[in-house]
This record gives structure tokens, sequence and C-alpha cells, in this order.
């Protein structure tokens, strides 16, 4: 079986739903918050499935930190397309040092903002929910390293906002990942086993991937250890799948297109059996649109919002030669979002927001991908019939 492993200790910029529109991240006051979603307000689904999710991949054991490596151009007559991207995106991408009293680890994120708000993963800067308090120093792009305050994370995304006391830094520019096309050339800038401004290049393998990964929610018992495939509360998210070497430090990096422009924030890598953690040209990116949206609004309140439909859903595996072919609705919570908008149980929800849905994990995904309030269009399949209905989603903080 094949496992999900994080990309590194290490990880998410955007609008409202309605908007195509690259996200650019607004400046308010600092607010210092966590999410409160506990790792319970995951389960959309009434069954979790998928892979083990292995460990993060601390690289701080096998070499140390280095120095960011400017863009070489030594011969100008053979600059491609790799090296303008490059060139275009490494000045806002650094490097992260997170430590605790027991452990540590580095890993990748990107400058949203000139002034010093920095996106990377939420299991960077918790340790793999180890910890909320450790330690973070920012390695810039011209070698300067600074201390960083965590502004907020978002668990259900596995997304974390930093600020570092800077001005003049140069912002990641982000594309709309709704316009991205698989077979696009992409390139991936962080910092893999420590070694800063690596550029690996490669293609989009798949889009709408849905991958299942541990929880970065931080325990108030630190006996508890987060899901490994044997139990547990995994999270669902829905992915860019490319070919770009991701390795261990790449979390929280970027994954750029040929003009340099942020599509998406590395966050996970599949392996090939326990005893492997390197690439194996499968690896994982959170949409742009998903990563912006979500640290605009740690930015703005300190937490993010997340979709909640109202329904307890599994894979409906029903005359499918053991393939799921959209979510059974199981049951929908009374004066849910489903309930309100004319879903019943023993629907067949086939498609969500325009995209299909495969199982139980695909729908969860799409709607924690949604902010609160959203009205997303649901399909379903009832007595053999196509029905459309137009959905106005909960919130997920309503399950606390």
């Amino acid at each position: 079986m094949s496992q999900w492993n994080r990309s590194g200790e290490n990880q998410f910029t955007f609008s409202s739903p309605q908007t195509t529109e690259p996200a650019k991240p607004p400046k308010p006051q600092r607010k210092k918050r966590r999410n409160p979603l506990p790792a319970a307000a995951l389960a959309l689904t009434a069954a979790l499935v998928g892979g083990v999710v292995g460990s993060s991949g601390w690289t701080t054991s096998y070499v140390n930190l280095s120095q960011p490596a400017p863009v070489v151009v030594n011969n100008a007559t053979a600059v491609n397309w790799v090296t303008g991207a490059a060139a275009a995106a490494s000045p806002s991408v650094v490097t992260l040092s997170v430590s605790s009293s027991e452990t540590g680890g580095s890993g990748s994120g990107v400058v949203l903002t000139e002034d010093g708000y920095i996106l990377t993963n939420a299991h960077v800067v918790t340790l793999g929910g180890k910890t909320e308090t450790a330690m973070v120093s920012v390695m810039l792009w011209d070698g300067q390293v600074v201390a960083a305050e965590l502004i907020g994370f978002d668990s259900v995304y596995d997304l974390a906002v930093l600020k570092i006391e800077r001005t003049g830094l140069k912002p990641i520019t982000f594309a709309d990942s709704k316009t991205l096309n698989v077979g696009q050339s992409v390139v991936a800038i962080g910092a893999p086993l420590g070694l800063s401004s690596t550029v690996t290049q490669g293609i989009i393998s798949a889009l709408n991937r849905t991958i299942q990964v541990a929880s970065s929610e931080v325990s108030e018992d630190a006996s508890l250890q987060f899901w490994t495939g044997n139990g547990g509360n995994p999270i669902s998210l829905q992915v860019i799948q490319t070919d770009a070497a991701i390795n261990p430090g790449n979390s929280g990096g970027a994954l750029v297109n040929d003009s340099g422009e942020l599509i998406g924030i590395n966050v996970a890598i599949a392996t090939a059996g326990s005893g492997t953690s390197g690439s194996i040209g499968v690896g994982f990116a959170i949409p742009s649109n998903t990563s912006g949206r979500i640290a605009n609004e740690i930015i703005a309140t300190g937490v993010a919002s997340h979709g909640l439909l109202g329904a307890l859903v599994r894979d409906n595996q029903e005359q499918s030669q053991g393939f799921s072919t959209g979510a059974y609705v199981e049951a929908v919570t009374e004066d849910g979002a489903a309930s309100a908008a004319g879903l019943t149980a023993g629907d067949v929800i086939i498609s969500f927001a325009g995209q299909r849905v495969a199982g139980a994990s695909d729908l969860t995904a799409m709607v924690r991908a949604e902010p609160a309030g959203a009205e997303v269009e649901v399909v379903v399949l009832r007595n053999n019939q196509r029905l459309d209905f137009q959905v106005t989603l909960g919130s997920a903080a309503d399950l606390n």
C-alpha cells in the first residue's frame, strides 16, 4: 500500500469563492490566535479510508541548514524558462528552522506581504502536532535570519501564517489555480533536507486529487499520537499532484508556474513503502486559491473558516465492482445545510461545486476547502434521477 508522507516539517491566500482573481493578502492589525477546530471537526464522512501517514521528515538530522543559493546564470544564452521562473519566485521563498525543548526540524515558506507575513504548513510550525509554542526562525533569500511569530494555524487544511519584523520583502505573486491544466510545466522551490533555494522541475500530473494526511492539531494530552493509519483523525485535502521532486523539507514551499507565480503550497509526498521517504515522482500541493483564502482569514482574524454540509456520508460502492461512484448520504443533520437545501438520506452526491465526487473523502476535502457561508451547486442521484441543489454551507466551527 502506498503511504502519504509529509514533504518536510513545515504548510496555506485568497479571496471569496465567487471570484477567480488571484488572492492579495490584506494588511490588518496583527492578532495571534490558533485555529479552534478540534480534530473531531474534521470528520465529515462516516468512514475515512486512505494510506498510512508517515513521519514529517525533519531534516536537521541530515544536514545543517545551508545558506541560500542565488539563481546562478553562467551562460545567458542557455537560460530557459525554468531559470526564469526560479529567478522570479526564489526571492519570495524562505527556509524555516523550528525547534522545541524536545525536537526540531526545518521546512519552507513563502512571503505573502512586503512587511513580513509568511505562509507555510501547520505541521511545520507545530512539529507535526507536538507543540504550539515552538521557536521559529526564518532565513530569507539573502541569508538574513529573523525570529518569527506564529499568527495562527489551520489544522483543517494544514496551513499556518508567521510574521517577521522586516519590510521591503518581495511577496510571491499568486496565480489562479482554477485555470491550471494537467500537463502544465511547474517548478518546486524550497529547502529539501535543509538545502535552501533548491529548484526542481516537473508537470501537473493531476488536478482535484484528494489525499488524507495526519492532522496537525495539537492535543492537550501530549501522550496522544496523531493518525498513523491505525485510527485517529486524518484530514482530507484537495491537492494538485505533480512529478516535480518534493522531499522532506519542501513542505510549505512554493509550486510555481512558468512565470514564477504561485499555484500551490507543497504539502506531502507519496512513498512506495515504510522503508522509503524520498521523492518517487508523486508529490502534492494545496492549490493557491485555497491556501490564499485561508491565509487571508488567518491574517485578518487569527483563524480560518471552513464549510459544513451537515451530512453523514460514506463511499458509494453499490454496483460499482469495488470502485466508489459518489458519496452516499446516510443521514442529514436537522436544520443543517444539506437538509435546508433539500438533500435527504439515500441521495448519492456525484458533484460538488462543479467537480466530480468519487467518494466520501473527496466530498470532505471539497467542503472544507470552501469558506463557511459559501453557496455551491450540489448534484445528486435520487432514484436514478439527477437533481441539482443550491446549498449554503454552514460553518465547521459549529462542531465545537
